[in-house]
């Protein structure tokens, strides 16, 4: 049963988008409706408020930390914990990726994956995040970037020696956030994809 709660729990917190309530917050437009509708800091970005983005990057990835610290913290210190643990890191991640609160259409589940990784192991969160940025220094493609930090996490959490559940709970999140990627995969083929920065018209 306590399993249960933790889960649910993850899930309510990881529906919460912080880029509709910070949206809201500084009076710009709901970012389901420009750019390129997803409700994420990188879109937000396109409105031209840096603040309302950076908001919007930190709540979303505060919520994916909260939630896996909590479990650390207070789940057995067990396998049932463990599980526990790994559970949770999903689901607050399919949170925000399938929210209640927004008919199951949310963001991508890169600041609340980061989140995650940083609850997991501290090392680890840095090194995902160091990659992402260098990637977006370099090649100014937000989903470029997290498509490289995606496909490199698993293999952080096996050089960090994370415990199998939770390497397999990383790998799952990276494998549904390539999966959330497709339609910037066929931009980025065809040279479509914006760039980091780019503001949209109708926000």
């Amino acid at each position: 049963m306590l399993t249960i709660a933790f889960v649910v729990a993850a899930y309510l917190l990881g529906s919460i988008s912080f880029a509709v309530v910070t949206s809201r917050a500084f009076g710009i437009a709901d970012p389901r409706t420009y750019g390129s509708g997803n409700p994420g800091a990188t879109n937000v970005l396109r409105s031209g408020k840096k603040a309302a983005a950076a908001f919007t990057l930190l709540g979303d990835a505060a919520k994916g930390w909260l939630a896996v610290f909590l479990a650390i913290e207070f789940a057995p210190h067990d396998a049932t914990g463990l599980l526990t643990v790994a559970l949770v890191a999903l689901a607050v991640f399919l949170g925000h990726v399938f929210p209640i609160f927004l008919k199951f259409k949310g963001g991508k589940g890169v600041a609340t994956a980061l989140g995650v990784l940083l609850a997991l192991s501290v090392w680890m969160g840095l090194a995902v995040f160091a990659t992402w940025l260098f990637m977006a220094v370099v090649f100014r493609y937000s989903s470029l970037s997290a498509l490289v930090a995606a496909i490199a996490a698993p293999i952080y959490a096996m050089l960090f020696h994370l415990r199998p559940e939770l390497v397999l709970a990383t790998a799952i999140m990276s494998m549904l956030l390539i999966w959330r990627h497709k339609s910037n995969i066929q931009n980025l083929l065809m040279g479509k994809e914006s760039k980091i920065g780019s503001q949209s018209k109708s926000a």
